[in-house]
């Protein structure tokens, strides 16, 4: 996975943590959902690399700096009975963005994706954030406007699990 001698994406490896857990501060600021963040570098650590690992990353580095991660999982769809590819996210520092880097990261997540013969490429987007609007839209992905997330957490999650 490589793109340029300035800039490369390669999997991420232990020691990129620190810089991915720097941008996953910085997304959720630009997110404005900061409030939200419990994550620490242990923990990120745990789900990448630990002995049952949730996630997986791609890091793109420009001149020996992590510039921009996308952390990704499988999910499995019933409708085509093959496992699929879910980004969580993907993330460019404000000083690199505009140089494509965002664009490199999503081929080369859908050229892997293609390799491990996952039947459909999935993430959701803000509905605000309308220059990663036109970035996916412009690559050909389908916004679908029918379809809600819904999400159960914290309190909200323990209430659902209880017995009733």
């Amino acid at each position: 996975m490589s793109t340029s001698p300035a800039f490369s994406i390669r999997p991420a490896q232990p020691a990129d943590v620190a810089p991915i857990y720097s941008m996953i501060l910085e997304l959720a600021v630009f997110e404005k959902l900061e409030h939200m963040v419990v994550a620490t570098e242990a923990m990120l650590h745990e789900g990448l690399f630990g002995a049952k690992p949730a996630c997986e990353a791609i890091v793109g580095v420009e001149d020996g700096e992590v510039v921009t991660f996308a952390l990704f999982f499988h999910n499995f769809s019933t409708f085509l009975t093959r496992k699929g590819m879910y980004l969580e996210d993907l993330y460019v520092r404000q000083a690199h963005r505009g140089k494509g880097y965002g664009r490199q990261m999503l081929v080369a997540l859908a050229q892997l994706a293609l390799e491990r013969n996952c039947g459909r490429f999935e993430w959701s987007v803000l509905d605000w954030n309308a220059n990663a609007i036109k970035l996916y839209t412009g690559m050909g992905a389908e916004l679908l406007p029918e379809w809600r997330i819904c999400r159960v957490a914290g309190d909200a999650l323990r209430q659902m699990a209880a017995p009733r």
